[in-house]
């Protein structure tokens, strides 16, 4: 059997991903990822069942603030940088290639426990759709496992056919949304229109690190507009445009439309009717507004709009260990690209097996899907997004700092340290917080670490540790590899 790493088949493909994406194409692809109707049907209901109730659309602005602020600097690193690499690369350049390859772990934490959670989410929805339609009852991991199976295939070709489905799945998804807000606008929502989310006493109340997680998390996908590099046309205006209209239009959407869904109830029965069932909030509130076509619609549109998620993290992912690949730390076949597709198609088999078997642990933990497998592990993609975030910014600014090449203060320095201080505070948060998310809590319902807690918290410091290991061992151990590492990560 021919090895994985064998040079012969890794030199027998080509190695570089091409392409034509524009701006649209690409945000279209990030912004799919952030799964807008996940976020308003899933992650908003939890936020302020969980977090801090009517205020929480205010925190989607301020999170907004937070990663445009980050954004910024990794706009200027874009144009100076000119790998496809993003976290992985930008922090090579800027803090030393082993800590390059432990943010390039780190990175591959976030994105696979993000797309694992959600493929929990949509196989809990699926099973639950065949069975009122009349269906048999079936295990909602099968049907996460059609999923990744469907995923699976449309990545293994050629990008342009991901991102032209993605497209009509978020426009859909998209001006549903919209017209719910507009129905309720016009109707006048439960209570009267109010700017009561917005009021500072509502944006501190409850656990508002916990929504702050969940608002994070929403925006999850919008930095790896850089990873689509070397598939853009005229990457260094079409990358920097599509990061700032990614985050811009999400925190907009974001905070519009949850605005909409506290106003559908009404400030003084928000709590009570995302406490009923978070998962069919959405659901009840189109059926209110929209009647049982639109809730038909939406019901729809949530099993779609998930698979858009998991489809844009998947090729995000495969490209991740594709530039990880063509860098030495992976064995060099995944960095090989199909030669009709154009495709990192091994990488897209590596990441196919992978969720196959989580799906099926997780199975076998009997892990509730929606509770802890979306939750969960959503709840440390956010945590382990935001510390990355901070890195990559403290990476920016001494990169220029060392090489001079922008000169742009405000650019290079003033936003990524702004964006550096809010993101570590809100990993502090998170921190604080966590238990909560997880279910540790004390007999008066205060934070208190368990085993739960403890062992995803230490997936976020294990996972950086090995990258840590492994350029050591690299360097002492393969000098070859090491000197590869080097070219890949600090030019």
């Amino acid at each position: 059997m021919t090895r994985l790493d064998s040079p012969d088949l890794a030199a027998s493909s080509p190695r570089a991903l091409k392409g034509s994406l524009g701006v649209t194409a690409i945000v279209f692809m990030v912004v799919a990822a952030a799964s807008p109707l996940t976020v308003v049907g899933g992650a908003a209901p939890l936020g302020i069942l969980l977090g801090n109730g009517v205020g929480f659309p205010s925190l989607y602005l301020i999170s907004a603030v937070i990663l445009l602020l980050f954004a910024v600097g990794l706009a200027a690193m874009t144009r100076h940088v000119p790998r496809p690499g993003a976290f992985f690369t930008y922090v090579g350049y800027g803090l030393g290639r082993s800590s390059g390859l432990a943010a390039a772990w780190i990175a591959m934490l976030t994105y696979t426990t993000i797309q694992v959670s959600v493929y929990g989410y949509v196989g809990y929805i699926l099973a639950v759709t065949v069975q009122s339609l009349g269906g048999p009852e079936l295990p909602w991991w099968a049907c996460s496992l059609v999923v990744v199976a469907l995923v699976g295939v449309l990545g293994y070709r050629h990008i342009d056919l991901s991102s032209r489905v993605l497209g009509v799945l978020l426009v859909a998804e998209v001006g549903i949304v919209l017209l719910l807000v507009a129905v309720v606008a016009v109707r006048g929502g439960a209570e009267g229109l109010s700017l009561a989310p917005f009021e500072p006493a509502n944006v501190v109340s409850g656990s508002p690190g916990v929504g702050l997680m969940l608002a994070i998390a929403a925006f999850i996908g919008f930095e790896a507009t850089a990873i689509f590099r070397d598939e853009a046309r005229d990457p260094d205006r079409t990358i920097p445009r599509a990061t700032y209209g990614a985050v811009i239009g999400i925190g907009i959407f974001y905070t519009l439309a949850s605005w909409g869904l506290v106003m559908a109830w009404g400030p003084g029965g928000i709590l009570a009717a995302a406490a009923e069932d978070p998962g069919t909030l959405i659901l009840r509130t189109v059926s209110q507004y929209l009647g049982i076509a639109g809730e038909i619609t939406v019901n729809v549109l949530l099993i779609t709009s998930m698979f858009a998620c998991v489809l844009s993290f998947h090729n995000v992912i495969t490209r991740y260990q594709h530039s990880m690949a063509n860098a030495g730390v992976l064995p060099e076949r995944v960095g090989a690209v199909h030669h009709r597709h154009l495709s990192p198609h091994v990488s897209s088999l590596v990441q196919t097996a992978t969720s196959v078997v989580l799906v099926v642990v997780f199975a076998i933990l009997q892990l509730d899907p929606v509770l802890q497998v979306f939750t969960w592990f959503a709840g440390v993609a956010t945590l382990a997004i935001a510390l990355l975030m901070a890195a990559t910014s403290v990476a920016v600014i001494l990169y220029f700092a060392r090489t001079k090449k922008d000169r742009r203060v405000w650019n290079t320095v003033i936003a990524p340290l702004l964006g550096a201080i809010g993101l570590v505070l809100s990993s502090a948060l998170i921190v604080g917080y966590f238990p909560v998310l997880v279910g540790d809590t004390d007999a008066t319902g205060a934070p208190a670490f368990g085993g739960v807690s403890w062992f995803l918290l230490g997936l976020v410091v294990v996972f950086p540790l090995i990258g840590y290991a492994q350029a050591a061992w690299i360097r002492a151990r393969r000098p070859a590899a090491y000197a590869k590492l080097t070219d890949a990560i600090a030019g």
